[in-house]
């Protein structure tokens, strides 16, 4: 028997604010967050001096030095915005979180990158000066889930999605997954990451990275003919997913239910994009969903704002929907959030679903002819009222996720 999903608990910390109501004041203005990172100034050879530092944020009475021990900023972020969406859910310290009912399944790319200096400097000047009892915890790719289970006491399972810019949509994929079958009740899941000029510097080496330094309000610029690559953020997403009877049964408030996941992987190279794979991974969530391409009212695409990414990612879309459904990306107002990506991505696209709006790619002046022809929304925001919304991401490693939701009510 498969159980229904929904979604009862939301928040995040992002570049455009820590609640909707900002993120959508933000998204209405169609400006970026995008910023010049004068602190980078000091790496020679890095092309790249452009940014989207997360919004600030304030923490609860719980964060001490005790508990923070372990955490790096990306498993501080999560773990913020996880306590946050349980207060969300009514579920914050409520007995569910230790019944080994309630699971995580949370991603980033990597830990906290300033904790994996200390190892380097013993490799280098044959030392261990810079390690200490919560080096390695810090920097683990699992450091946001594993912060999160034990900052919150849960008991359940613990599902780690470490798979660059799929860690979030494979944390919620695999959360559905894991409530549908009966394997757990409810979930925390997301993903999170932190800015820093090592990540960067992975793309700016694929010279993948926007070098408008002077001018961040007009990149990135996902699609358009005249983009010159991604320009990376940070932040946590987090939802609490709960199987529908449970939620319905506690009086929970459901903002959308996931109906479907598909996810699978190019097989053929660690970098370069497959468009025949990433077509596959959108017609697995809608099998998945039981659902025809034309049940799904809005795309919110990848959208990195990459030469090779965009087009392949248009053709892919192209091949499954035509150029019927509106499309648009979110990074060109946040940049690349990365393992935070899908699960701030996915909330976007469930509030906008709820409110009948949704934003344009912002900075798409002219499409690219490489591109397919799509509905690209560009210009203004527009008003859609639609049943189901589909959110696609692709990472490094050609790993493809597509997580359809359902509006509710």
């Amino acid at each position: 028997m498969n159980h229904r999903v929904v979604v009862t608990g939301i928040a995040g910390i992002s570049p455009l604010g820590n609640d909707w109501s900002s993120i959508r004041a933000r998204l209405g203005l169609y400006r970026n967050a995008v910023a010049r990172m004068e602190e980078w100034e000091e790496y020679d050879g890095l092309n790249t001096r452009l940014g989207a530092p997360a919004a600030a944020f304030e923490l609860s009475d719980r964060y001490n030095r005790k508990t923070t021990r372990s955490m790096g900023r990306v498993a501080l972020m999560a773990t913020r915005a996880s306590e946050l969406a349980l207060i969300d859910a009514g579920l914050l310290d409520d007995p569910l979180l230790k019944s080994g009912q309630l699971g995580i399944s949370y991603g980033s790319s990597a830990g906290t990158p300033k904790s994996m200096a200390g190892f380097g400097k013993m490799i280098e000047e044959k030392t261990t000066k810079g390690i200490n009892a919560t080096t390695y915890i810090k920097m683990m790719a699992h450091t946001a889930p594993v912060n999160i289970g034990v900052f919150l006491g849960v008991t359940g399972r613990v599902i780690t999605t470490s798979s660059a810019c799929t860690s979030g949509s494979q944390g919620i994929g695999y959360a559905y997954e894991a409530i549908r079958s009966g394997r757990q009740r409810a979930m925390i899941a997301g993903g999170a990451e932190e800015l820093c000029a090592t990540e960067a510097a992975v793309f700016d080496t694929l010279f993948a990275t926007s070098v408008r330094n002077d001018a961040a309000d007009t990149t990135p610029r996902p699609f358009d003919a005249d983009r010159d690559g991604l320009v990376l953020g940070e932040g946590a997403g987090t939802l609490i997913l709960e199987e529908r009877e449970h939620a319905r049964a506690r009086g929970a408030k459901i903002y959308a239910e996931i109906v479907g996941f598909g996810t699978n992987s190019d097989g053929c190279h660690v970098t370069n994009p497959n468009t025949d794979t990433m077509k596959i991974a959108m017609e697995l969530a809608l099998a998945d969903a039981d659902l025809p391409p034309s049940a799904i009212g809005y795309i919110n695409a990848h959208g990195t704002g990459t030469q090779q990414g965009d087009v392949a990612e248009s053709h892919a879309t192209a091949m499954v929907f035509g150029n019927r459904v509106p499309i648009s990306s979110l990074k060109s107002y946040m940049g690349h959030t990365l393992g935070a990506c899908g699960a701030l991505e996915a909330w976007a696209s469930i509030e906008m679903m709820r409110e009948g709006w949704f934003a344009p790619t912002i900075n798409l002046a002219r499409v690219d002819p490489l591109c397919a022809e799509l509905d690209y929304i560009a210009g203004e925001g527009r008003r859609l009222e639609c049943e189901y919304v589909m959110s696609n991401n692709f990472a490094f490693g050609g790993i493809n996720t597509s997580l359809i939701f359902k509006k509710i009510g």
